[in-house]
């Protein structure tokens, strides 16, 4: 009995011996411990295991580390200190959402990137391979401050993300890739609308870095600018797309590189046709109809003549009203005040032929106590009032022929029943015929010369203009 009881009795000063070594990192290696040091190491590989499967906590140590994100200062550009860091541009346009020529801007889509290389960045990989983030990685490194020179709106597209792009390779080389929609200024010529052709561009910029810490250039030449085929407007054709650079200088910064985005529209004539130039051509021919109108129908010739004048005034403010209010003349202004011209000397055209008539007829009366012409005076009244012809053998009374002499009244009895009847007979007569004796002979000289001199002159107008401004 004597030597179990001391067997446990050593047994137990042994195992509290070895607890206490454990505790003070005597024995190193942890299968020598008790037994209580084995719970530990069981929970770290619970633990670790727990921390592969969620990818999310352990992937932003992964490429902060691997990128040395914080062994970095990225406030300062690449190589500060040298020689500029070279940033390569390229453009994709995706679309021309719109052109105003009001407020003389355009609007337009499109993916800029950026390429340029931080050896910050670079990180080493057995497969060489590139690693592409997103957004967040932007606030957290060195990118260009590019910016578009005489831009009025500019946003970047954020649905349902922010469009950005970033995306790094072993080597440190950087690809930046943002889309973007820009309003900006086009300097436009009106002088030549709506035959005119606008050349508009869009300006890139560094802010903040001149040439002395940056150099902007295209990164494939003049391929560096691509469109979409599917690219139309409504007004304008796309002529041309190019690319260009130069510089800027700021007397406070300095001298920065610039490129510049440059494309040629021509505006579609097809639309100015139809609203514009074809009613203007109509009004001017209704405005010569009042030539072949008998001189003594003052109300036709009249309500014509101020017909076409307010018609011509109505097409001028509509298309001044879609115009912004420059100081030149444009090409379509010209056209439409000839025009208007045409239909105002028309209107005085008339004016002069009846003061001219009235005139001559007055004298006449004076002269030889009759009025000249075809007509009495009572048919030439009531021809002034209700603009129809009047026969003066029917439509009036005996009264009115007494400013014939009275041998003439004998004549016309002595003729018989078939004089009396001639009236009657002419009445029968086809009313073109009537129509067409009326005209060729009341009509005054003025008007037979308006009627091959305005045709011809606008004629000759029209050849001169679209000769020139087409």
């Amino acid at each position: 009995m004597i030597p179990a009881s001391q067997l446990v009795f050593f047994t137990c000063i042994w195992i509290t011996l070895m607890s206490n070594a454990c505790a003070a990192g005597e024995i190193k290696k942890p299968h020598q411990c008790c037994f209580s040091s084995v719970k530990p190491t069981r929970y770290s590989k619970q633990e670790t295991r727990m921390r592969k499967d969620d990818s999310t906590k352990v992937w932003p140590l992964k490429y902060k580390q691997l990128l040395h994100i914080e062994d970095h200062s990225f406030a300062v550009r690449p190589g500060f200190g040298g020689s500029p860091v070279p940033v390569g541009i390229d453009v994709q346009v995706e679309s021309i959402d719109s052109i105003s020529e009001v407020n003389m801007d355009f609007t337009m889509t499109f993916y800029l990137r950026h390429y340029w290389k931080d050896e910050r960045l670079a990180f080493p990989s057995k497969t060489n391979k590139s690693m592409t983030f997103d957004h967040r990685l932007i606030e957290k490194i060195w990118v260009p401050d590019i910016f578009f020179v005489h831009s009025k709106r500019s946003f970047i597209h954020d649905t349902t993300v922010e469009n950005i792009m970033l995306r790094v390779h072993p080597d440190g080389n950087v690809l930046f890739s943002v889309r973007i929609t820009v309003s900006a200024m086009c300097f436009m010529d009106f002088s030549r609308f709506p035959l005119d052709t606008q050349n508009c561009s869009l300006e890139l910029e560094s802010y903040a870095y001149n040439e002395e810490d940056l150099m902007l250039y295209w990164k494939h030449g003049n391929k560096s600018l691509n469109t979409d085929e599917h690219i139309s407007l409504s007004q304008f054709f796309i002529e041309e797309f190019s690319a260009s650079s130069g510089f800027a200088f700021y007397s406070s910064t300095g001298w920065y590189h610039r490129l510049f985005i440059n494309f040629v529209l021509r505006r579609h004539i097809f639309f100015f046709v139809l609203q514009t130039y074809f009613p203007a051509v109509l009004m001017v021919m209704l405005s010569w109809v009042s030539f072949w109108i008998d001189q003594r129908a003052v109300p036709a010739r009249v309500s014509s003549g101020i017909t076409t004048v307010l018609t011509m005034s109505t097409i001028l403010s509509g298309v001044s009203a879609s115009m912004p209010q420059v100081s030149y003349v444009k090409a379509v202004d010209v056209y439409l005040w000839v025009s208007s011209l045409f239909v105002f000397l028309s209107v005085l055209e008339y004016a002069a032929v009846n003061y001219l008539t009235t005139v001559k007829e007055r004298k006449q009366f004076k002269k030889t106590g009759k009025i000249s012409g075809m007509y009495s005076i009572d048919a030439a009244q009531a021809m002034a009032f209700d603009g129809c012809y009047h026969d003066s053998t029917t439509d009036t009374d005996q009264t009115s022929f007494s400013l014939h002499s009275e041998e003439d009244s004998m004549q016309e009895r002595c003729t018989g029943n078939l004089s009396t009847d001639s009236p009657r007979i002419k009445r029968r007569k086809s009313l073109g015929g009537q129509v067409g004796r009326i005209i060729l002979e009341s009509n005054h000289v003025i008007d037979t010369y308006s009627r091959i001199l305005f045709p011809i002159v606008y004629i000759t107008f029209n050849l001169f203009y679209w000769s020139i401004y087409v």
